[in-house]
């Protein structure tokens, strides 16, 4: 049996089709639905379990012998959720939680991360996973705060020899975009939004730039698309040896104009763009430029090539988003 957390969420849904396709497998999901449309995330899947988080630790202890691997998915993942509580305790201590669970009894546990933790990016995008290193990232939010926290006990806790999980890796995503990202409202990608504003009549909207080095839309990101997430995870499950923090992304940086010829493209219109200043309230915490390191991944073995913005935007509007039925 394979648990994932967070399992009806964006990329935690894709993994599960990614594991469904390769053939029968006891999926088991811990999530909460709510009331919109999220159910319709994983619809399509056969799922041996659905567990409310509340229900957890029951669920884990009476299928600890069927249970093999925990990819460890969900958290609060709002860069602006203020509630500093909720967030550790769903994203430090239930990870810990997992951790202990995982390292006595044997279990695999891939968990997520967050580029979050590289703040500004002044110091930068490598994943070296050192007490040192993560000691120097500045994240610019608690949910950032919160998974660097985990890094770095996890580090704590391999350096000085401790208890461990049988396999265990940690990801760090960057900008991922693709299906099953429309319950997540104003936290889903900019690809979504665009095509949303374009479909009603509007123009595609972008911040201005408030940063002399960037012109407007010149605001670049490492835009990564979900597919290629989710080879990730199954490469890393595939490979029981594997272990360490990784970043997924594309591994080059491309411009919030790239990304909006790309979506118009793919629509076979030419872009039209409404420029808006950015809200004073985020402007001090604005990234302009983050772009996934993935040496130490491409070191470690993983070899498939990533898919480029054009490509990953084209899929997405065309066998998603233009579809009657979006779902992955």
């Amino acid at each position: 049996m394979i648990l994932v957390t967070g399992g009806a969420g964006f990329i935690g849904s894709n993994l599960l089709a990614g594991l469904e396709a390769r053939g029968p497998v006891e999926l088991a999901v811990c999530d909460r639905l709510g009331h919109d449309d999220k159910w319709r995330n994983v619809a399509k899947r056969e799922i041996a379990a659905f567990v409310p988080p509340e229900r957890l630790a029951e669920f884990l202890d009476k299928n600890r012998d069927a249970l093999d691997t925990v990819f460890h998915l969900g958290a609060v993942s709002s860069t602006t959720e203020t509630d500093a509580d909720l967030i550790v305790e769903s994203n430090f201590t239930l990870s810990l939680r997992l951790w202990d669970f995982c390292a006595r009894h044997g279990k695999r546990l891939i968990y997520a991360s967050s580029a979050a933790t590289y703040g500004d990016g002044a110091a930068g995008f490598d994943d070296e996973f050192s007490i040192a290193h993560l000691a120097t990232l500045k994240p610019l939010n608690a949910y950032g705060w919160s998974k660097n926290a985990f890094d770095r006990r996890v580090a704590r806790i391999v350096a000085g020899n401790g208890a461990r999980p049988r396999q265990w890796a940690g990801v760090k995503f960057f900008n991922v975009y693709g299906p099953n990202e429309y319950h997540k409202g104003d936290m889903a990608s900019v690809a979504y939004h665009t095509h949303a504003r374009v479909k009603r009549g509007d123009k595609a909207r972008l911040f201005r730039s408030h940063d002399p080095k960037y012109k407007d839309g010149g605001q670049m990101r490492d835009f990564v698309w979900v597919g290629d997430c989710v080879d990730v995870l199954l490469w890393l499950y595939d490979n029981p040896d594997k272990e360490g923090l990784f970043n997924i992304g594309s591994g080059k940086a491309r411009s919030f104009l790239d990304l909006m010829d790309a979506v118009y493209k793919a629509l076979g219109r030419a872009p039209e763009i409404e420029w808006v200043d950015m809200p004073r309230d985020i402007r001090a915490r604005y990234q302009y430029f983050t772009e996934a390191k993935i040496d130490r991944l491409r070191a470690s073995g993983y070899r498939k090539p990533t898919t480029t913005l054009e490509d990953g935007v084209a899929t997405y509007v065309r066998d998603f988003l233009e579809t009657a039925d979006p779902y992955r």
